[in-house]
């Protein structure tokens, strides 16, 4: 086969793709894996919502209990917004299926994900976006700077990782691993942002934070040099605050209200 019959076989399966029913796993997999994957896929429609998708890239995961280290992830050739909970795609360690599947998955995309799965037993969820206020500030060389609240609440949670190109060398995992340590918030220069959380829900909450906090640093730059810094002393406050208030913020407040929130944009999302 030629290089031009690959294209169109490619193309046609495809199309294809385009057609595929998704049949329900509500009661095929263990109501553990269930929620797990309502939680993930109402992630993925919340973060359609807020206009942080990058197309049909950037991943969210979510690690499913069991001693075969396998992960939700998403098909990736469905936008966020159509991303049900069974629609994910259960995969392994390299982010290749461990079960037939109509859709296509990007196994380099899992790369920074696995990395931080592998490293970290609490990181049971991951989130990686690519935001432009998100890539701005991953691109200054300041990092994220204490200007708000909201930056303060997360400042001191956060980590950098320098660029290395697009993330398919499974090398740059343990540098990956290295600059996270055990903090739950990154900063890929010159990439985009990404958090960890025992929940999705506390890995929403803080991206959610850190994608705020870029946001508004953006916005404070862009309006000229009159800025006014917090006394001394108070980001350092502020980090203590959020390093627990996050956290109380994901398992009994926030999210719960996002998870209705997503019921009332489109139930659909937990079929």
């Amino acid at each position: 086969m030629n290089r031009v019959d690959n294209v169109t076989a490619g193309m046609d399966q495809l199309r294809a793709l385009q057609d595929v029913a998704i049949p329900s796993l509500e009661g095929k997999v263990s109501e553990e894996e269930w929620k797990l994957r309502v939680d993930l896929a109402a992630a993925y429609r919340l973060i359609a919502h807020y206009g942080w998708d990058d197309l049909i890239f950037t991943h969210m995961s979510v690690r499913v209990p069991g001693p075969e280290h396998h992960f939700l992830l998403n098909p990736y050739n469905l936008m966020f917004e159509e991303v049900t909970a069974s629609s994910l795609v259960k995969v392994d360690m390299a982010g290749n299926p461990v079960d037939p599947t109509p859709f296509i998955t990007n196994p380099a995309g899992f790369t920074i994900h696995s990395a931080v799965h592998m490293s970290r037993e609490d990181a049971n969820a991951v989130i990686h976006l690519h935001t432009p206020h998100g890539q701005a500030v991953a691109a200054h060389s300041d990092g994220l700077l204490p200007l708000t609240q909201t930056a303060m609440l997360v400042r001191g949670d956060l980590a950098f990782h320098d660029y290395e190109g697009v993330a398919t060398d499974h090398d740059e995992r343990e540098r990956i691993v290295a600059d996270l340590g055990t903090r739950n918030a990154m900063l890929l220069r010159n990439h985009g942002t990404l958090s960890v959380g025992t929940t999705v829900g506390e890995a929403f909450i803080r991206i959610y934070f850190l994608e705020r906090a870029c946001q508004a640093q953006i916005m404070a730059l862009s309006a000229g040099e009159a800025i006014n810094h917090p006394p001394q002393g108070t980001p350092e406050i502020a980090a203590e605050q959020g390093a627990q208030g996050l956290k109380l913020a994901a398992q009994f407040l926030a999210w719960p209200a996002l998870l209705r929130k997503a019921y009332r944009l489109d139930p659909h999302f937990a079929t």
